[in-house]
């Protein structure tokens, strides 16, 4: 039974930093992928790597601010995100794949509850 387990969500103020966590218990996916979902919108992706961490992909509005990693070792992925905006507030969902890593949601297998991240002006 495949688990992901994300963590390190919560409440900060604009320009603030947050490292969201994710761990998947049973096996490592080729692809780990980071999606949010804010109230009222739908579900949009924020960042995605494969196994070795050689291919990244980042949504636009969050380049240069949120930076995808991953310990293998550990089976999590990690999201860092810095200069946080009030419309970062989302909830975060961590997302693998056992093939493939790109950026469409629809490519992924697995999914996490969610995490929430919310930022204040």
């Amino acid at each position: 039974q495949v688990q992901l387990l994300e963590s390190g969500g919560g409440w900060v103020q604009a320009g603030g930093s947050l490292r969201l966590s994710c761990v998947s218990s049973g096996r490592t996916f080729y692809g780990m992928g980071w999606f949010r979902q804010a109230p009222g919108k739908e579900r949009e992706f924020v960042a995605a790597n494969n196994l070795s961490g050689s291919n990244r992909y980042n949504a636009d509005s969050v380049k240069g601010r949120f930076t995808i990693s991953r310990n293998n070792a550990k089976n999590t992925v990690y999201l860092q995100m810095n200069n946080l905006k009030p419309e970062d507030t989302a909830v975060y969902y961590c997302a693998a794949a056992g093939n493939i890593a790109t950026m469409q949601a629809a490519d992924y297998d697995y999914w996490g509850q969610g995490t929430q991240v919310t930022v204040s002006s």
